[in-house]
């Protein structure tokens, strides 16, 4: 049975990288899209690419950081398809730095968009889910939430914390469904985030051995397609050449 055909599912993020491919694949199987992010141009062309070939899909402009955008988003979600199915957190920053540099205002925006967007997403969906006694909740997490490594402090403990805050959620939640997904190197425009021209350099050429987006839309796909009893926890998708 297709467990997606007809689902509302959010998606923040949405305008590239795992956000566009995670959109193209769910609309494949029948979903209704709420797509947000911040670059309006974008989400323009995926929900052109997705109803030009017979997919559902709406946009709404959305900085995750401002907790009214991310309300009156899931709002337009509502009014659009009547409810939210499924949330899939997947914005995220990685600017990473060494710590001497003090990039404050970089760890700022990233905690902001890392964690607080996450948060603010959860909350906005969780009353109508809650009186629902269903739904699911997908936050992307990294494998940087299972490791540390130099530069990476900060954008790891974001990580991190977006793990915490998952099992918490399930931990207290028994008719939501909670995921996290936990992507290692995957080909993206994250590494366009680092300010650090030299180490923005060496992470792009690591990622040349990364893995394509649409894997990690697999992982979303699969933890979403099963049964309302499965509740499908973590998943860890890297390429196999990557030793951490």
């Amino acid at each position: 049975m297709n467990q997606i055909t007809g689902k509302s599912i959010i998606i923040t993020g949405a305008s590239s990288g795992i956000g566009e491919a995670s959109a193209i694949l769910l609309a494949q199987k029948g979903a209704k899209l709420t797509l947000a992010a911040r670059r309006e141009d974008r989400l323009v062309e995926l929900v052109k690419k997705i109803t030009a070939a017979g997919g559902e899909a709406i946009y709404v402009v959305t900085d995750v950081t401002d907790r009214q955008q991310v309300e009156a988003m899931v709002e337009s979600a509502v009014t659009a398809y009547g409810q939210v199915d499924v949330l899939i957190n997947n914005a995220g920053l990685m600017p990473l730095s060494f710590f001497s540099q003090t990039k404050v205002d970089e760890w700022d925006r990233m905690i902001d968009v890392n964690i607080k967007g996450v948060l603010y997403g959860i909350a906005a969906v969780l009353g109508l889910m809650r009186a629902r006694k269903s739904g699911h909740i997908i936050n992307i997490a990294s494998i940087a939430g299972h490791s540390v490594f130099a530069t990476g402090g900060v954008y790891c403990a974001t990580k991190h914390a977006v793990r915490a805050l998952s099992e918490g959620l399930r931990q207290e939640e028994q008719s939501i469904r909670t995921t996290i997904i936990s992507p290692g190197i995957v080909k993206t425009e994250l590494p366009n985030t680092i300010s650090n021209e030299k180490l923005s350099q060496g992470v792009k050429h690591a990622y040349n051995d990364g893995i394509e987006s649409e894997s990690i839309a697999k992982a979303i796909l699969y933890a979403i397609e099963q049964p309302e009893s499965v509740d499908v926890n973590e998943i860890v998708v890297r390429p196999v050449v990557q030793k951490s």
